[in-house]
């Protein structure tokens, strides 16, 4: 009894402490929070990467987890909430309980609703957008947490679909039993690397189970057999892991992945990853795109698009990105090029030191 009220103390204070960050808690485990690029569609007409890649409406875009608290890794890079942030321990490899995929696809599109809700009838807003901005069309399984470590993700992925949003799902790989079991695709898969070999997967990642950076290489193993888009998400971390050999060494990642695009984008500087890493460690633009050249040298993709404001660079064997959403316009899509700067945009509350996590 004394182990079930600690445990259920712990949990608690997780998620208190999770609240105070604007997130909107789900159930028992799961996530919802309003994006950077949510309120800027809304208030100033402006869209993410994800928008001018894939097409994807910013206002429209659900971005939540099922595994809040839960990961394999305790990257140095992440916002993730993790033990010693908050000085407490819990089992962070698996979930407490499970609830039903349904009731987390239903509460976390009424997050959504009530979170863009206060922009009907908002001054300077667009009464338009902020009604489609009540009806979302796109999820992003992603925010916080390894969403693998959800046991019915497959389920969630399903229940999102035949509501009729797409669906975005960013894993960190280290689930490839997960993955190639799951009984729906998502619309497209993101598989997230920092280290460009194992070494720097203990420095960077800092695995809590053994044998993650096989399980890691099992995960590039398979993608290919996916019918989906899939992604290689790199963040780039000043210092750790922008060298040319470690543009190599990505390259023979990618080699073995062969995935339809690769992203290169900055690390933010937000969360409690500033606990970790200093502000120097979050690279510019201008750096992000040197290393997308050295990307294009050694794999062979060619460099396609970029969103100056998020930091991030998109190559590819595709001549143009595949179209998912459809914020794409003759006025702006995947080929316009970026009149801002990286300052004043998502990155801006970074540089200031008081920023909240992004999409």
């Amino acid at each position: 009894m004394v182990v079930s009220t600690l445990r259920i103390d712990t949990l608690s204070r997780i998620m208190e402490e999770m609240e105070k960050e604007k997130y909107h808690i789900i159930g028992n485990h799961s996530a919802y929070k309003k994006c950077h690029w949510t309120h800027e569609a809304l208030t100033e007409g402006r869209y993410c990467y994800k928008g001018k890649f894939y097409g994807i409406e910013s206002h429209r875009c659900v971005q939540m987890t099922p595994t809040a608290a839960w990961c394999w890794f305790r990257c140095i890079h992440c916002w993730r909430l993790e033990p010693e942030d908050i000085g407490l321990e819990w089992d962070e490899t698996k979930l407490p309980i499970t609830d039903d995929p349904e009731y987390i696809a239903e509460k976390s599109i009424e997050e959504h609703k009530r979170a863009v809700s206060g922009y009907l009838g908002r001054k300077g807003v667009d009464p338009n957008m902020a009604k489609e901005a009540m009806k979302p069309a796109h999820v992003a399984i992603s925010l916080t947490g390894e969403p693998t470590l959800y046991d019915r993700l497959g389920e969630l992925i399903h229940e999102y679909h035949k509501r009729g949003l797409t669906t975005f799902l960013v894993t960190s790989g280290v689930r490839p039993d997960v993955l190639a079991s799951l009984e729906e695709e998502p619309t497209q898969l993101f598989v997230s690397i920092q280290a460009p070999n194992e070494r720097k997967h203990k420095l960077i990642n800092r695995p809590i189970v053994a044998n993650s950076w096989n399980l890691f290489l099992k995960t590039l193993e398979i993608l290919p057999s996916f019918s989906s888009p899939t992604v290689i998400r790199m963040t780039m971390i000043k210092g750790f892991n922008m060298s040319e050999e470690d543009a190599k060494d990505f390259a023979k990642l990618i080699e073995m992945a062969m995935p339809t695009y690769i992203e290169v984008k900055a690390y933010m500087h937000v969360g409690p990853s500033t606990l970790r890493l200093s502000r120097d460690a979050m690279p510019r633009h201008s750096e992000v795109r040197e290393f997308a050249k050295l990307m294009e040298k050694y794999t062979g993709y060619k460099i396609i698009s970029e969103h100056v404001p998020s930091r991030i660079v998109l190559l590819s064997k595709l001549d143009k990105p595949i179209q998912i959403g459809n914020v794409w316009s003759n006025k702006w899509n995947w080929a316009t090029k970026d009149t801002e700067d990286d300052i004043h945009g998502e990155y801006a509350e970074a540089e200031l030191g008081s920023g909240n996590n992004q999409c």
